[in-house]
């Protein structure tokens, strides 16, 4: 089997070269979706957390004023 000319060479290599970088970049890409999708998990799960100390702040809110209310009547019988 006849020897590719040296341009063929330096093209096939440079394929070559160029499809395991390719490669790469795509197991770097879908680690970097893995990355982001576990992210996106950990904040969804925050904010649930962040609404659920809102309603019980809200809900002790609503009762201090009750509860102020309360000492102020039982003090002055």
């Amino acid at each position: 089997m006849a020897h590719l000319p040296a341009p063929y060479d330096q093209v096939a290599e440079r394929v070559e070269r160029l499809l395991l970088r390719h490669a790469e970049l795509q197991r770097a890409n879908a680690l970097l979706a893995e990355q982001v999708a576990g992210l996106t998990r950990e904040r969804d799960a925050l904010k649930v957390r962040l609404q659920a100390a809102r309603v019980r702040v809200d809900a002790v809110l609503e009762r201090l004023p009750t509860a102020l209310e309360e000492d102020g009547e039982e003090s002055t019988a």
